[in-house]
Formats: structure tokens, C-alpha cells, sequence
């Protein structure tokens, strides 16, 4: 194995890098498409209207990109079911059927916080393929979003924080093993650390767990990713923007994957019901094209998800997920 895929892996905790690399100033490659986005409709299906899970988000997330101009309904990539052999990469076959089946225990109803059916369990499997279906384009253009995705809190035998089957983890087990690419790494900026891909990858030296997230929420006992960054309550732009922007010219150089997933979280809004720092819009746009000009810059595809972000203003919600897509096209757009 060459020196490039042997970078040690178990490094931890992060602690303030001296940046070894740098951004390249030479154009991408011109995008030969629009942005890929992928969304299909059941990503959205019924759902008690009164829960704290915003259900209805992914659709009105299309809805805004719609009504923006960014894309059109027809133009949105619709993915397949993820097939189960593909989700045992990352989990438990017997945990798998158990969730399908609408067989949880009681305890792991209260970790996952939501209501079975069997529209979710369709919508679950759907969106998995959703990302994997994103990453399967970005390696063929560079780049392409999720309207969906991140759901970093499922486990390999059980699920939690209204994560049901890890995304990340999938994707990352199914390319490596596919020989699609030799090392993949994860972007989690998620307000939450990921624990489930910490734990679930925690024996794959070929896929690097980073994860920003305030030290001080959930899950109350953490994980360890290979480079954990933990911010304090109430950190505001300026001071996140330079811990992503050092964080990413260190690691992207030291480990020089062939594929990053971002977890574009924007529950480190301001206005997050579940968050504790102190993002603006400016911020998560600054911060989502920094993420993309980093990976683009180096000539690393990137997979943009979505992950967290709770808001009892729906429409407003949308349209700070979309910042994501937004970003994306702006991104791609300038490297023409």
C-alpha cells in the first residue's frame, strides 16, 4: 500500500494545525452538467404534524429550489430502494429486518424518536439510495447534492436521534469495497457529532471520520472519530469559518482522499431549535463554499448532504438547507 493510503488514522482529538497545504488556483475541470441534485417523493411522507421532527422539510426544500430557479422537478435525479445486501455493509441484517418489519424493541423506539410505518421504512431505504446515488454522480462530475441524507446517528445494530440507517456509513463501505475509490473521507458539520459513523467506521482505516460539533449536546457520550473538533456554545461566524478553513487545509492535504462526504448540518444556525452556536446565513454560505472550493480546488469529488437542522418555521428551514445547493451552483459556476 503506498505511503499516501497509510497516513495514521487514530489521531483523535484535534488540536490547531499549522495548514501544510494549499488550495489550487487552477479551474476544477468545466462541469459538463447543471448540478446534479437528487430528490425523490418519498422523502417526505405523512407524518404527525405536532412532532419535532420537520418530515415535511425535504419536500418544501424541493419546493424552494424549485421556486428559485435553481433546477426544475423533472431536472431532480429520482434514486432507487437501497438494496439490503448494500445497507449490511454498514449494519446488522437481523437489525435491518427488525426496523422493516416494524419489530424495534420499545428501547430502540425512544432512541430513534419516531413514529413506524411503513411509508418511513420506504423513505429510509430511499433515501440511503439517494446518497449513494449522489455520490455515484459526484465521482462521475465532481460534485452533486442531496436534498436528503446525513443521518449520522444510526448505529450499526440499532438506530437513535431519528437516524435509522447510517449514509455515510454505507457509502463509504460500499465504494471502498467496490474498489471505487481507496479512501474516502467524511466532513460531519452537523451541530451533533456523528457517532454512529465513528463507531461503525472506527475499524475502516479507509474512511476518515472528521466531526464539528458543539462539545456540549447531543449525544451526551461521544464517540471517537478519527479528528473530533469540538466548538463551544455560542460560536459565532468569523471564529467557525477558520476552524473549517484550517481543519479542511490540513487534513484534505494529510490524508488526500478520493471522495468527501459533507454533512452540511445547519442546525449550527442561530435559530436552530437544537443547537447552541450562533451561525447567520451569511455564515452557512461562506462556510458550504469554502467545504466545496477546498475539495473542488484539490480535484477531490464531493457528495453534499443535508443533515440536521429544526426549525418549527418550516419554510424558513427549507430555505437554509437550500443554502447547500445554492452555494453548490454557485461554486461550480465560477470554475467554468
Amino acid at each position: 500500500m503506498s505511503e499516501r493510503r497509510t497516513a495514521a488514522k487514530r489521531t483523535r482529538q484535534w488540536r490547531t494545525p499549522n495548514p501544510t497545504g494549499t488550495i489550487s488556483t487552477e479551474p476544477y475541470r468545466e462541469p459538463t452538467m447543471p448540478l446534479p441534485l437528487i430528490y425523490h417523493d418519498d422523502y417526505s411522507p405523512e407524518f404527525p404534524a405536532e412532532h419535532r421532527f420537520p418530515m415535511d422539510k425535504f419536500r418544501l426544500l424541493r419546493d424552494h429550489l424549485v421556486d428559485t430557479g435553481l433546477t426544475t422537478d423533472q431536472a431532480l435525479l429520482r434514486p432507487e430502494l437501497c438494496p439490503n445486501d448494500i445497507l449490511a455493509l454498514a449494519h446488522d441484517r437481523d437489525y435491518i429486518e427488525r426496523y422493516l418489519s416494524g419489530d424495534l424493541s420499545r428501547e430502540d423506539q425512544r432512541r430513534l424518536g419516531l413514529p413506524w410505518s411503513e411509508a418511513l421504512a420506504r423513505r429510509t431505504v430511499r433515501a440511503v439510495g439517494g446518497s449513494l446515488l449522489t455520490a455515484e454522480m459526484a465521482l462521475r462530475d465532481g460534485i452533486a447534492c442531496h436534498l436528503a441524507g446525513g443521518t449520522h446517528h444510526a448505529h450499526y445494530d440499532h438506530p437513535a436521534g431519528f437516524c435509522i440507517f447510517n449514509d455515510l456509513a454505507v457509502i463509504s463501505r460500499y465504494l471502498l469495497e467496490a474498489g471505487r475509490v481507496h479512501r474516502v473521507l467524511i466532513f460531519d458539520c452537523d451541530v451533533h457529532q456523528g457517532d454512529g459513523t465513528a463507531r461503525i467506521l472506527h475499524d475502516t482505516p479507509e474512511a476518515i471520520t472528521v466531526s464539528l460539533h458543539c462539545e456540549q449536546n447531543f449525544p451526551a457520550r461521544k464517540a471517537h472519530s478519527d479528528w473530533d473538533i469540538p466548538l463551544p456554545r455560542g460560536m459565532g461566524d468569523a471564529a467557525y469559518l477558520k476552524v473549517v478553513d484550517d481543519a479542511l487545509n490540513y487534513l484534505l492535504a494529510l490524508y488526500q482522499p478520493d471522495l468527501v462526504l459533507y454533512d452540511a448540518g445547519v442546525d449550527v444556525h442561530k435559530d436552530d431549535a437544537l443547537g447552541y452556536l450562533q451561525l447567520t446565513d451569511e455564515g452557512l454560505a461562506a462556510r458550504d463554499e469554502s467545504v466545496l472550493r477546498h475539495c473542488l480546488g484539490r480535484d477531490i469529488p464531493v457528495v453534499g448532504v443535508i443533515g440536521g437542522g429544526y426549525s418549527k418555521d418550516r419554510m424558513a428551514l427549507a430555505k437554509r438547507h437550500g443554502i447547500l445547493h445554492h452555494s453548490a451552483a454557485k461554486v461550480i459556476s465560477c470554475s467554468q
